[in-house]
């Protein structure tokens, strides 16, 4: 993509964006997880030129992003588009109302190009779930990098993944209709195991850091990460399902970590 094609996807005045990667001006936030989205690439790798580099996020293994694949450019970007089109389409009507015809007709595309690409309508499922973990990732690395208050820090990286706005509503709805299907389906459970691992040793790290500050209580990381985690899960299905607003459901576990893992003034370490 030419540089110009690039800015236009990112909302982007072309001189900002040429600034930006000069190193004359700061990339905000969105727009870098936005480069990534474009591009294919991680924020991870735009910022450190690779997606091994640890930082305030574990870095996803190769098996859990969108997967990679050795063809030209035309290629890359209809893989892309289906991805994203499928992505919006199963978040917003469940996997079992959405159909390759439905796909297609999103990306304008023809049902046997979709399926040129991806055999199958699991085999795309299984895809939208890896393009969640990268956005999330991607987020992560975008904002945490900045942040160096461990309570901050905690509270945002849980600020990110709130079922929140249409985005979030829809990453989140992914991942619920994953848990939904490893529990009937053994065949993506591996991919879902692994990607969910990396969200909660995140968590588990952002506690650790915490407690190296002298700022969260002495209890193993392990059981308050599975704790916290837990009440995220339990509190975006609530979201999902309309019982419960997002900003409530933030309002829950910010009490929480106040309650359970920041240390309150004069208690001890």
């Amino acid at each position: 993509m030419a540089q110009r094609e690039v800015a236009h996807h990112m909302g982007l005045d072309e001189t900002k964006l040429s600034k930006a990667l000069n190193g004359t001006r700061r990339f905000h936030p969105e727009e870098l997880t936005n480069l990534a989205d474009i591009t294919g690439v991680t924020v991870n790798w735009l910022l450190s030129g690779s997606d091994e580099a640890h930082g305030p996020s574990v870095p996803p293994s190769a098996k859990i992003l969108p997967t990679r694949h050795p063809e030209n450019n035309e290629h890359a970007q209809k893989r892309r588009a289906i991805i994203e089109a499928a992505w919006w389409l199963l978040a917003r009507r469940g996997y079992s109302a959405v159909r390759i015809a439905d796909i297609a007709y999103a990306c304008n595309m023809s049902t046997a190009a979709v399926h040129y690409y991806f055999p199958t309508k699991r085999e795309i499922f299984a895809e939208t779930l890896r393009y969640s973990i990268k956005l999330a990732f991607d987020r992560q690395i975008a904002e945490l990098h900045s942040i160096t208050d461990p309570v901050r820090r905690l509270k945002r990286l849980i600020e990110l993944q709130l079922p929140a706005g249409e985005r979030g509503n829809a990453e989140f709805s992914i991942w619920l209709q994953t848990w939904a299907d490893v529990a009937v389906n053994t065949s993506g459970r591996e991919n879902h195991a692994q990607g969910y691992r990396r969200w909660y040793k995140t968590v588990e790290d952002a506690i650790v850091q915490g407690q190296e500050a002298g700022v969260f209580v002495d209890v193993p990381s392990d059981q308050l990460a599975m704790e916290l985690t837990s009440l995220i899960d339990g509190l975006g299905i609530k979201v999902l399902t309309g019982i419960l607003p997002p900003d409530q459901m933030f309002s829950h576990i910010e009490s929480f970590i106040d309650r359970n893992i920041v240390l309150s003034q004069g208690s001890p370490a």
